[in-house]
């Protein structure tokens, strides 16, 4: 898309309904600010710019926009918004390729989903070093005992399933 500067009118005969970039913003759910940083990032790119020096989006940016704040909200990788806003829906390779994005999403949700799991059962055995009648709190006994035990090499959630 031209980066050539235009005027509002110009734009809107081009490509209908324009926007101002906090415009698009509420438009799309999507904050100013990451729409620069998916600008940067290659994701969207305005229409241009209008006289005044303000980016110009379109209806069709508008979209581009809720879909990757759809695909944010699902936890996807700026490459795999990326890899699926490069993709035909019309054409069967491409339905296959967005299958393929979609299963290796879905190993990294399900890879998430076994940490918080063992999160969870770490948290419990670390809540239940108190039972409440202790003039002590265990808990904080046991969370500085773990950090006297880690070393820098050692990441907490690499750790934490096996102390407590």
């Amino acid at each position: 898309m031209s980066s050539r500067s235009f005027t509002m009118h110009d734009a809107s005969q081009a490509t209908g309904a324009v926007y101002r970039i906090g415009d698009a913003a509420a438009r799309s759910g999507v904050s100013v600010a990451n729409i620069r940083y998916y600008e940067k990032e290659g994701l969207v790119t305005p229409q241009g710019r209008a006289d005044n020096s303000y980016r110009v989006y379109s209806d069709a940016d508008v979209h581009r926009l809720r879909f990757i704040r759809l695909c944010r909200a699902m936890d996807m990788s700026l490459d795999e918004v990326r890899t699926l806003l490069a993709l035909d829906l019309r054409s069967k390779a491409d339905c296959d390729a967005a299958c393929v994005t979609l299963d290796a999403h879905l190993g990294h949700v399900r890879e998430r989903l076994r940490e918080l799991r063992s999160l969870e059962k770490d948290l419990i055995a670390l809540r239940d070093c108190c039972d409440g009648s202790d003039p002590e709190c265990h808990i904080i006994e046991a969370l500085h005992a773990r950090a006297d035990e880690e070393s820098p090499a050692d990441p907490p959630r690499a750790r934490a399933t096996r102390h407590v």
